[in-house]
């Protein structure tokens, strides 16, 4: 039977509502929530968050993969534009799709020292979910070009739908990231009291 403080612990584990105080949720109540929910990482978690060479290299292969994606995205516009470039741009899709699967893998390792698993650690449960999205449109895109499936402009598309969904997950990984040093600002500023 749910009771009413039962009720509101619920509805507050799905408050995600940027705009709390038009809502009848005040600041205040957001605070309270963030400050009630668990951590992203453990102080174990984050020992061996801190301790494994793999973070460093998710923290150097994350923007190679991005600048790569940046450049590979101008190349795949500039095709789709002027029908020109269709070698490179699908050189340039090919080597980011390489490097998504190398961080997949090292990410894949690095979660396992950390959380105990190669994948779907409850702290990062969707960015996972998501990211197998990405790999499954991105190898759909090899797929299409080492078959000869679909001509290059389908093919660019593709390429395209999977940009897309790389930014997406991208952001949730920023956006993880940002919330993981908010619990650490809240951790010191809990230990320096």
């Amino acid at each position: 039977m749910f009771t009413t403080n039962s009720l509101s612990g619920l509805l507050d584990a799905w408050d995600a509502a940027p705009w709390g105080a038009t809502a009848g949720r005040s600041a205040r109540h957001r605070m309270e929530a963030a400050e009630r929910r668990r951590p992203l990482y453990t102080a174990e978690e984050r020992q061996r968050r801190d301790a494994t060479p793999w973070t460093l290299v998710q923290g150097v292969l994350a923007p190679i993969q991005f600048a790569v994606f940046l450049v590979s995205l101008g190349l795949v516009l500039n095709f789709l534009v002027t029908g020109e470039g269709l070698a490179v741009a699908t050189a340039s899709v090919v080597v980011k799709t390489v490097l998504l699967y190398t961080i997949m893998v090292t990410g894949c390792v690095w979660e396992k020292v950390v959380f105990g698993r190669y994948l779907f650690a409850p702290a990062f449960f969707w960015e996972d979910v998501f990211s197998m999205l990405v790999l499954a449109l991105h190898s759909a895109y090899l797929l299409a070009v080492f078959t000869g499936f679909g001509d290059g402009q389908g093919q660019m598309l593709l390429a395209l739908a999977a940009y897309a969904a790389y930014v997406v997950n991208a952001a949730q990984f920023v956006l993880k990231l940002r919330a993981a040093r908010l619990d650490e600002a809240r951790v010191s500023t809990r230990l320096a009291a």
